[in-house]
């Protein structure tokens, strides 16, 4: 390249002619990202924000030093859920393998748009998306694509559905009755956002009550199944959820899969976090339905440690994503034997996601997922005995995994005051304990949230929460 304004390290020579100057950046952000992930547990598992100035676009290129200097303050200001004490969301700690998959997906920068843009990745996802069909039982027919996270996957479910039930791929909707999707009130607001997204509005899905457990109550279900059809609305699909995003409670996908059959309806198992259950052979009864589910969501970048954006839409009948989805790109170059996944996708454009997805279950193989689940779910019989040993903290629902939602309720106090308590709670355990719960609403109240992915929270951080709890309860009653 002729000399110019840009800096010698813009790209990387292809000839190599700057080797030596490329390596001692990248080398410099390893040791940086190294410093920083080496050290996390001594940084707050949820950093308060100061003053960082988010200069403009300058008018000449930035050198580097400074660059890396502005990069490290992003940093120190970033959620940071390596850390033992950060229980707050579904975020872990990313794996090795996965941090290593994303760089190297980077470097490459195919896209997989099309076969001919990512050659030998266009081939491994659907490899290993029928691999992980499999898990779930789904038959020899299922398989599945990747997406930019659970929202985009239901969506694609959803649109398939549709598409199948209603026959409306080439003409859309026009007349007939209202369509409507029926998901538990404690279902994922992607459900909504998906019926609004296909054209049927927030009241496209008709939210079915959940028990006291939070799971979807079958016999609801049937109610409003009958009142949809009676109020002139026409049902094509239910969602079941594996793992609800407040409780991680499990919907009954058997008698779920069952009315779904009952009324021809397709039937889609949001199974985003707990779909990882399905590797661990002591727990993988929990997911007992999901074979017969017609699609799947699943996101490894939850409780597979999976680097963001990782997640899966896996159907039954892969057959039915082809005929009532795929649209031909006249602009791509076709190959006999592998579809351009950017004809089955919401999206065209994508990242090699799974290049770290691959990477990663290679590294931990299913002996290792199966380890780390079975060890989350071993922590949070531990913190549940917990709660259950304090009779001023009460839990939201019978927990199911390693999602538990929980409260305080302090006897001296009325219960609208619980709520204020509860966030107080919250703000002390983070700022006195470097302890990040997070503070949901569960059914019109305030609850804390702990979900127990990191592999380095161990009993003894469980037992100093639990300290820390018992001192401010001490401490606010006095």
């Amino acid at each position: 390249m002729a000399p110019s304004v840009l800096p010698a390290t813009a790209f990387i020579d292809p000839q190599g002619h700057n080797r030596a100057a490329i390596a001692a950046i990248l080398q410099t952000v390893v040791e940086q990202i190294l410093d920083y992930s080496t050290g996390a547990g001594s940084h707050d598992p949820l950093p308060s924000i100061k003053d960082v100035e988010f200069g403009g676009i300058p008018a000449q290129p930035t050198a580097i030093a400074p660059l890396l200097a502005s990069l490290g303050d992003l940093m120190a200001q970033s959620m940071n859920p390596a850390h033992p004490g950060y229980m707050g969301h579904m975020d872990p700690l990313p794996s090795t393998a996965s941090i290593v998959g994303d760089w190297a997906a980077a470097a490459l920068n195919n896209n997989m748009l099309s076969v001919e843009m990512s050659p030998a990745l266009s081939r491994l996802e659907p490899l290993l998306l029928a691999e992980l069909a499999q898990l779930f039982g789904l038959g020899e027919r299922a398989g599945g694509l990747l997406a930019s996270g659970g929202s985009l996957a239901n969506l694609q479910a959803l649109t398939v559905a549709r598409n199948v039930k209603l026959d409306c791929l080439q003409k859309g909707l026009a007349g007939g009755p209202p369509p409507v999707i029926l998901a538990s009130e404690m279902a994922h607001t992607s459900i909504q956002k998906a019926a609004m997204v296909l054209g049927l509005g927030l009241e496209g899905v008709v939210l079915v009550p959940a028990n006291a457990n939070a799971q979807m109550d079958a016999n609801a279900l049937e109610e409003k199944i009958q009142g949809a059809i009676a109020r002139g609305q026409r049902p094509f699909a239910v969602v079941g959820t594996a793992g609800t995003t407040v409780t991680g409670n499990i919907d009954p996908l058997p008698e779920i899969a069952r009315i779904a059959q009952t009324h021809g309806l397709w039937f889609h198992v949001d199974a985003a976090y707990g779909g990882a259950i399905a590797f661990s052979p002591q727990h993988r009864p929990r997911l007992t339905g999901i074979e017969q589910a017609d699609s799947v969501t699943f996101n490894p970048q939850k409780w597979l440690y999976v680097t963001k954006t990782c997640a899966s839409v896996l159907f039954r009948d892969l057959g039915l994503l082809h005929s009532h989805f795929r649209v031909p790109a006249p602009y791509m170059n076709t190959e006999p034997d592998w579809v351009n996944l950017g004809e089955l996708t919401v999206q065209g454009t994508r990242h090699a996601d799974v290049l770290k997805l691959w990477l990663t279950l290679q590294h931990l193989g299913q002996a290792g997922c199966a380890e780390l689940i079975e060890a989350s779910y071993a922590l949070s019989h531990h913190f549940v005995t917990q709660v259950r040993q304090r009779p001023y903290l009460e839990l939201a629902s019978e927990p199911e995994m390693n999602l538990i939602c929980f409260r305080g309720c302090p006897p001296a106090l009325p219960p609208a005051q619980w709520d204020a308590w509860n966030a107080s709670l919250q703000d002390y355990l983070l700022k006195q304990h470097q302890i990040f719960l997070s503070v949901p609403n569960f059914r019109g109240q305030r609850w804390l949230k702990a979900v127990l992915l990191n592999p380095f929270t161990t009993v003894a951080e469980v037992s100093k929460l639990f300290e820390a709890v018992d001192q401010y309860a001490g401490s606010a009653a006095g």
